[in-house]
């Protein structure tokens, strides 16, 4: 499959130098997890991983990376955006 589009993301400095750390390490690239990331999505029409409240329900968190990243105040927004990036309507 050529790759004919482009995608940019804007995100803190920090998070996009640690991924790239982690993704290196696991040796393959940022850009190539996304690419997984976006493939993964297709494969199951869903995010290939489980969101959901924390237990004490004070704060919101991804079920990723051990709470480690919040979910933005504004997750309708971000849904937009998400659907507007992967084409759904």
């Amino acid at each position: 499959m050529a790759k004919e589009a482009t995608l940019q993301v804007r995100m803190d400095s920090e998070l996009k130098e640690q991924a790239e750390l982690l993704y290196k390490q696991l040796g393959t690239s940022f850009a190539e997890a996304v690419r997984i990331f976006a493939k993964q999505s297709i494969e199951e029409q869903a995010m290939p991983f489980k969101i959901h409240l924390s237990s004490s329900g004070t704060k919101r968190i991804l079920g990723i990376a051990d709470g480690k990243y919040t979910i933005p105040d504004d997750i309708d927004g971000s849904n937009d955006e998400i659907s507007e990036m992967f084409g759904v309507k």
